[in-house]
């Protein structure tokens, strides 16, 4: 036990699972949110402080350990309550337009397939299950300093004392313009122009259908335009399906766009369920900028007792799913500081250290892909023609070998650090099969 009282800013996943984390630690755990988390209704449903709830979220494997971790037995309560883990052989993958096997994978694991609002109402409902965990509706304005540590917060005017706080308001988090307020720097923002553009909708699944989840990645080539699609069934009967595109290839609300582009732009399985399958409710759209991350690991000074979690740090594209699972690992970093006696009088550098293997992780899998696409001009890591080729090779390689696609699966997942694929013994390998294939 460390605090009397820890504040977190934020009542989304980032911010629910560092709640968790420090209900370990400290008497009592604030969380201020623009939304009323107590009085939400029982149905999960898409609330104003998330606008992109209504869109497809993906929990990776590295996510759904995490969760098992600080909620034991939360995987099997999650699918009992209607979450989804598809049948063996039930999955699609198509590359480029072309038909791919299943990725190999582990035949007991279990997946958790749901929609946001479910996923966060699951984690919402134990978290504010703790005895000393408790919410307030309010917006975030600022911090209460005592010199170099923080000792507060207010919010709609009002002051709440702190022995600790969290920031976990997402992409548009105002900390940097906090602490430069008290006189400490602000933290080098990186950005990668992505401009992506996407739409969801959902519709009804029939009881037994051949086939309950399905991917496209079309990358830019000869005759392709980048764009990424994807069907996943959730709760309650039903399919989530997103198609996105980039620049100016924005989808619309039109459900007869959205017909249109599911039967001519993607694989045949989109096309079948936006025609013969129920549409409910309406597209809904989403726009993305950027991919961004705030270099707070590199700062000289910072206050102590606080951190930023989850897109306060790090946002990414999200077509690749990374956004819920990296919170939670941002979570288990916060939790490794706070068990290992941190000197409170100083800034927690230690977890901004761990939280930037987790950030680097994710950025080196997304952006890769991310510096393909001919609208996005950097910024460029250094060697990056010489990562291209190396990741080209060892992607082909995985079409044709079973280690190295699980080596692959376990990086892209996040149970593994981009690293795993510079083993020496495994490069060669890889890069041997990817030349014989290229």
């Amino acid at each position: 036990m460390l605090f009397r009282r820890a504040v977190v800013l934020g009542g989304s996943i980032a911010g629910l699972m560092a709640a968790r984390v420090l209900s370990d630690h400290a008497e009592q755990v604030l969380i201020i949110d623009r939304d009323d988390l107590a009085g939400l209704p029982p149905e999960p449903a898409p609330r104003p402080g998330v606008p992109q709830g209504s869109q497809v979220h993906a929990l990776l494997p590295s996510g759904i350990n995490q969760l098992q971790r600080w909620f034991p037995g939360f995987l099997d309560e999650a699918l009992a309550a209607g979450a989804v883990n598809p049948p063996p052989g039930t999955n699609r993958f198509y590359l480029d337009g072309e038909l791919r096997d299943e990725p190999p994978g582990d035949p007991d694991a279990k997946a958790l397939i749901s929609s946001r609002p479910f996923l966060e109402a699951l984690i919402r409902r134990r978290v504010l299950g703790r005895a000393n965990v408790r919410t307030v509706r309010g917006r975030a304005e600022g911090l209460v300093l005592d010199r170099e540590t923080v000792a507060g917060v207010r919010y709609d005017g009002i002051e709440e004392a702190a022995d600790f706080v969290v920031d976990a308001t997402g992409r548009s988090s105002r900390l940097s313009e906090w602490i430069e307020a008290h006189g400490f720097a602000k933290p080098e923002m990186k950005r990668m122009g992505i401009r992506l553009n996407y739409a969801t909708a959902l519709f009804r699944r029939p009881a037994d259908p051949a086939v309950w989840t399905c991917i496209s990645i079309a990358n830019p080539g000869p005759g392709r335009v980048a764009r990424i699609a994807g069907l996943t069934p959730i709760e309650g009967d039903r399919w989530t399906m997103l198609v996105s595109g980039y620049a100016d290839d924005r989808p619309g609300r039109d459900p007869e766009e959205y017909r249109r582009r599911c039967l001519t732009d993607f694989p045949p399985d989109f096309g079948a369920v936006a025609t013969t399958a129920e549409l409910v409710g309406e597209v809904n759209t989403y726009h993305q900028a950027d991919s961004r991350r705030r270099e707070f690991h590199r700062l000289r000074r910072f206050p102590a007792r606080l951190v930023a979690a989850g897109d306060a740090v790090a946002s990414f594209n999200p077509v690749y799913g990374q956004g819920m699972t990296s919170a939670m690992l941002h979570a288990s970093a916060l939790s490794e500081y706070l068990r290992g006696e941190p000197d409170l009088s100083r800034p927690a550098r230690s977890y901004f250290r761990d939280v930037k293997v987790v950030v680097d992780a994710a950025w080196q899998v997304s952006t890769t892909a991310d510096l393909a696409l001919p609208h996005v001009d950097g910024p460029y890591p250094k060697g990056y023609r010489a990562i291209r080729w190396a990741s080209g090779l060892i992607f082909k390689a995985s079409m044709r070998d079973h280690r190295v696609n699980q080596r692959l699966g376990q990086v892209t997942t996040l149970l593994a650090h981009p690293s795993a694929l510079a083993e020496p013994r495994f490069l060669v390998r890889a890069l041997a099969i990817g030349a014989r294939a290229a």
